[in-house]
């Protein structure tokens, strides 16, 4: 974390609970300490950090004490992003700009991730999903929009079982599987339909913790090659921000997946989805069994597969922003 944003959560940490939501709208250079000029110039969006008008980073602090960072721009109808494990807010800065236009964009740094303060403590889904439930209630909104991308899709599922569904108007599921760890007596369609990918927690944490391949085949489907492809000046452009800004913590990063990667949440995608949703994979993704088994099994639920030209793997709305934001619009804007 850069000394400048260790000494503003210093700073703000001590006054954050009796302050309203407001006042802590700082405009993001300003906790940042700095601007930021994106590799590529895209038309249409901004060719620095500093272009980006009214996108503040602002905190709260947690009931049990921890202080997370939320990312936010826009007016209009609230749409509340969840980032996948490892990820943070400024990753979402292409689709921030775009949406934020008609919405008032808000994206949760997760504990342990982003600007979030790093414990040693929670590191459950479950609490994840309480602190997406604190950060409703902090910012007094009584429904949203929710887009949950990756492990952040567990984090919303955690937030149905827990908490209901009467806070979300529309619901977003971006690439995740129902279970990623399979049960040694699940049948091969039970695995498929699940999307488990291993016997259990190590075998994913060994190949997360692996170097990635520094000169990724374009056409290799695995995870970490589609992470490295710098094919898409979006991705290359709020990839290169996210690096810039955001150090990781490895540890407190694992916690999480142990966890994040145990939990079956097949009763909860099948019984208690009971709002309009939309469900994005594409053709590079191996989760794609998983997602039209989710889509088969919520009501009224609509399945966006995109194809290996519209960088249709597990990053599609950072590689492919300016579809992302048009469909997840056009779903949004629909009476149904």
């Amino acid at each position: 974390m850069r000394a400048g944003v260790r000494l503003a959560l210093c700073l703000f940490a001590g006054a954050l609970a009796a302050t309203p939501a407001h006042v802590l709208a700082d405009p993001a250079v300003t906790v940042l300490g700095r601007d930021f000029t994106f590799p590529n110039k895209i038309d249409g969006l901004p060719a620095r950090l500093s272009d980006f008008k009214g996108l503040t980073i602002n905190r709260f602090v947690t009931n049990d004490g921890v202080t997370l960072s939320y990312w936010e721009a826009g007016n209009g109808p609230p749409l509340i992003f969840i980032p996948g494990w490892s990820a943070n807010g400024a990753e979402y800065v292409n689709l921030m700009y775009l949406l934020a236009k008609r919405h008032r964009v808000i994206v949760l740094d997760p504990r342990n991730q982003g600007l979030s303060q790093r414990i040693d403590y929670g590191t459950r889904i479950s609490r994840y999903s309480m602190d997406l439930k604190q950060l409703v209630d902090h910012l007094g909104i009584t429904q949203a929009d929710f887009c949950g991308w990756s492990m952040g899709a567990s984090v919303l599922w955690g937030y149905i079982d827990l908490f209901g569904t009467s806070s979300i108007r529309k619901l977003a599921l971006v690439d995740e599987p129902i279970s990623i760890v399979s049960h040694a007596d699940w049948s091969a369609r039970e695995r498929k339909e699940a999307g488990s990918i291993a016997p259990s927690p190590e075998p994913l944490l060994a190949a997360l913790g692996a170097a990635p391949p520094a000169n990724p085949d374009p056409k290799d489907p695995s995870l970490l090659a589609r992470l490295m492809l710098m094919d898409s000046p979006y991705f290359a452009n709020s990839e290169s921000f996210a690096r810039a800004v955001i150090k990781d913590d490895p540890k407190s990063l694992g916690l999480i997946m142990y966890d994040h990667a145990g939990n079956d949440w097949r009763d909860v995608v099948r019984t208690k989805i009971d709002r309009p949703t939309a469900i994005f994979t594409g053709e590079w993704s191996a989760n794609v069994p998983s997602q039209q088994w989710a889509q088969s099994v919520i009501p009224g639920s609509q399945l966006h597969i995109y194809s290996k030209a519209e960088q249709g793997d597990h990053f599609l709305m950072f590689k492919n922003p300016v579809k992302f934001a048009a469909d997840l619009e056009a779903f949004l804007k629909d009476a149904k």
